[in-house]
């Protein structure tokens, strides 16, 4: 006969010794490359199609100014102009709006395991939230797409803040308005710079780069006895 699973209820374990008390309180997700999968090729070919720029060299300056675009310094379109001025390219507004807009749609492709991990770890009782470096035109498009966002108990987007991570400051940010403290608090990012920081607040991290090794990570590292495998 199958055990019935251990049920859950607001982050407090219980079994047939009593009631534990859980660790973490909430996990906190970045957005792109975790909680959605790569760039779209189809978007990031559209990209080398519009600009006539080797796929090298659109990268290249792609992610020049991509910290200054997620920091709110630049909205999408003023971050396409300053990309064709440098390339030395003579774009029409239309061709700058089409940029913008291929560029929003490269990153709204969802990961199903991912999602469907989120949905478990709601589901044991924590708080989860995403804290992404995100630039303006790439937000709303998401907002229109992923109906999906509202799942989660909070939403931080770097160019809201005009501060983006690793900067201790957005992290600060997410613990005050989720109320944990960082000991009670998860953080998966796919960069290590990002979790690094995450870590020297003290907070317990991982760096994301697949659901197989993430689902390795999380039982090597003890997490799996408070977060569901996914």
């Amino acid at each position: 006969m199958r055990e019935a699973p251990t049920p859950t209820i607001h982050g407090r374990l219980w079994s047939d010794v009593g009631e534990v008390t859980l660790a973490l309180r909430a996990v906190i997700f970045d957005y792109g490359r975790v909680l959605t999968g790569p760039p779209d090729p189809v978007g990031h070919d559209a990209l080398v199609r519009i600009t006539g720029l080797s796929s090298d060299r659109l990268d290249s300056l792609y992610w020049a100014d991509r910290q200054a675009y997620d920091e709110g310094k630049l909205t999408g379109l003023e971050f396409w102009r300053k990309l064709a001025r440098e390339a030395g390219l003579e774009l029409g507004e239309s061709e700058i709006e089409e940029l913008n807009l291929w560029d929003a749609r490269m990153w709204t492709r969802g990961d199903r395991a991912m999602l469907a991990w989120q949905l478990k770890i709601k589901q044991r009782g924590l708080l989860t939230a995403i804290v992404s470096n995100m630039g303006d035109a790439v937000h709303e498009h998401m907002k229109r797409e992923q109906d999906w966002l509202s799942r989660f108990d909070l939403l931080v987007w770097s160019y809201q803040l005009r501060v983006a991570k690793p900067d201790p400051a957005i992290y600060r940010y997410a613990l005050e308005r989720l109320g944990t403290r960082p000991d009670e608090t998860f953080f998966l990012d796919d960069k290590a710079e990002n979790v690094d920081t995450a870590v020297a607040l003290g907070m317990k991290g991982l760096v994301f780069s697949s659901v197989e090794k993430l689902r390795s990570d999380l039982t090597a590292s003890g997490l799996s006895l408070e977060l569901p495998l996914p």
